[in-house]
């Protein structure tokens, strides 16, 4: 009998969490990917890695075609929001479970998404649509600054920048428009109005929201993690509030298998949609850690034809920390991992970042050294724990030398080489 195996297009952040679930479960994880090297869990975690151009669908099918006489292929699934519409593809062509391809294409467009959301009276901030510097300055006077500029594709808060002044603008406009050219014909970019209030996040699955975490930002004008905390303290109405508008969001799409992750903020008026994602959240763990339902393993299921077990088993706060650095410049050394792993209720220490590393900051979710992720039955506590646990934690960093102290070409006297 053919041993059963897991496909798994790319990998993430999460990729390693997929590939633990999977041998869990019974299956031999199979990575497909079109740079198989850059995910250095391969090895560590017993999955097996081949090389593919995951961008076109023809060749995935044919190396799936070729497993499929060596495996019995239960089920193709995959972390990365950007192949996740290729992912449903390879699905329906193999008579698989999986998502709806056209639903994710226009979920992963945020052009596409919030004319979507609007259509359907969800509250999401006012935005106008550009795609020359010129384009970016008009509908920052019609929207007012402060203003969020970013790509109309991506994640991980990658090119999302709150920009103050008109300077700031066109710097970050200029920016974009020359990094989108690289990679689409048409680039095009969202100009947002700001909208201010605390942040949630809301892991949902299928039709089901299965809770709703918070988070605290790093400093502006870019947008990174610096905290986040699951489940968030909310008032009954609150969370019914943020449920009712995220399985709004869910029906407007065309989404409701598999997981997704609703961004907003609680406004003056209440919640409004920051943005959909057909995906996990960033943190899955802080869910097992709260309630103890494994949103991975839970996922994987339904990608092989099973049924969800979204019953939660606990109630805990669980906090995840990021390790930011503070300049740019070499990473010297990073030590007191182990003493914080050690600390009781923190569940993980994770390092990124290794000595001698250059660290360039670039206001994304790649920026941080490290992570430190703690759990107790009680928020205080909780927050107590993970103090402790990074404050146990240093690094050094030396800065880059300024420009005018590298040493430039050597000088050679005339007639010399």
């Amino acid at each position: 009998m053919p041993r059963r195996a897991l496909i798994l297009i790319e990998g993430a952040s999460n990729g390693p969490l997929y590939v633990q679930a999977a041998h869990r479960l019974g299956f031999h994880p199979i990575i497909l990917s079109a740079d198989p090297a850059q995910y250095d869990y391969v090895a560590t975690e017993g999955a097996e890695a081949i090389r593919v151009d995951t961008t076109d669908l023809e060749a995935l099918i044919r190396e799936c075609s070729l497993l499929r006489s060596t495996y019995d292929i239960a089920g193709i699934t995959s972390a990365l929001e950007a192949v996740y519409a290729t992912v449903g593809r390879l699905c329906r062509y193999f008579g698989l479970p999986g998502p709806d391809p056209v639903s994710i294409e226009r979920c992963c467009d945020k052009v596409i998404q919030r004319q979507l959301l609007a259509q359907a009276n969800i509250p999401i901030p006012a935005y106008r649509v550009a795609a020359s510097a010129t384009d970016v300055e008009s509908a920052a006077v019609e929207i007012g600054l402060p203003a969020i500029v970013k790509p109309s594709v991506g994640s991980g808060s990658s090119g999302v920048q709150l920009c103050r002044t008109v300077e700031e603008l066109a710097k970050h406009a200029t920016y974009l428009l020359g990094r989108t050219h690289i990679s689409q014909p048409s680039p095009r970019i969202l100009v947002e109005e700001f909208a201010q209030g605390q942040y949630y996040n809301v892991d949902t699955m299928g039709h089901e929201v299965i809770g709703v975490g918070t988070a605290e930002f790093d400093c502006p004008p870019h947008f990174v993690f610096r905290e986040v905390t699951f489940p968030a303290p909310l008032t009954d109405d609150e969370h019914k509030r943020i449920a009712d508008v995220s399985l709004s969001c869910l029906q407007a799409l065309g989404l409701g298998w598999g997981p997704a992750n609703i961004e907003l903020r609680w406004a003056k008026h209440g919640p409004v949609v920051i943005e959909v994602n057909p995906r996990l959240g960033a943190g899955p763990q802080l869910v097992h850690l709260a309630y103890g339902v494994d949103l991975v393993t839970e996922h994987i299921k339904l990608a092989i034809g099973g049924k969800c077990d979204l019953l939660k088993k606990r109630s805990h706060t669980a906090a995840w920390r990021y390790l930011l650095p503070d300049l740019d410049g070499t990473l010297d050394w990073i030590d007191g991992n182990a003493q914080a792993a050690a600390v009781p209720g923190v569940a993980e220490v994770k390092l990124y970042a290794q000595p001698k590393e250059p660290i360039v900051r670039k206001g994304d979710s790649q920026d941080c050294l490290g992570h430190v992720t703690a759990t107790s039955p009680d928020r205080t506590r909780t927050e107590t724990i993970l103090q402790h646990a990074v404050d146990l934690i240093r690094w050094s960093i030396t800065p880059f030398p300024p420009l005018d102290e590298l040493p430039g070409p050597a000088q050679v006297e005339p007639g010399k080489r």
